[in-house]
């Protein structure tokens, strides 16, 4: 790392935050754009990576005046545990349902944590499951059974 950047950490997620938010006025570029008024395609997305990539760029100035920690080595075992229980949410939800997709992905990703701990893990999952039934089900209304066929529902 180049002794000018003081912050590795505020520097490398100026790096994602910029890369992120001009991808997404890239991929946006191919919709209609509107107006304020009358938003198009574009419109949100636009407005949301321009913004991403502001803050980002913020962090990375911040990264050049500010002190800080350096970065710890990466744990490839957790990062791979989380994208697994990602995965699994998406195989899980049409077959198994809603609830328990949501509860092995919040329970999955959790145990990734140096903090792990049972309880809060399983109290965490309930609510989650819980909060997605209300809002996505009952609220919006999204066709996503709570429980799957493979579960008899």
């Amino acid at each position: 790392m180049p002794s000018f950047i003081k912050h590795p950490k505020d520097f490398w997620t100026g790096v994602l935050y910029v890369i992120i938010g001009l991808a997404a006025v890239s991929i946006a570029r191919d919709y209609p754009m509107g107006t304020a008024l009358k938003m198009g395609p574009a419109y949100f997305p636009t407005v949301l990576g321009g913004l991403l990539t502001l803050i980002g760029l913020a962090a990375l100035v911040r990264s050049l005046v500010r002190a800080g920690e350096k970065i710890a080595p990466f744990v490839w075992s957790k990062v791979i545990l989380v994208l697994v229980s990602t995965l699994l949410f998406g195989v899980l939800i049409r077959g198994a349902g809603l609830v328990p997709a949501t509860a092995v992905l919040v329970l999955a990703s959790a145990y990734a944590s140096v903090h792990f701990r049972w309880f809060p893990s399983i109290a965490l999952a309930a609510g989650l499951t819980l909060f997605c039934a209300l809002v996505f089900v009952y609220a919006l209304g999204l066709p996503l059974p709570l429980f799957g066929p493979w579960l008899g529902g």
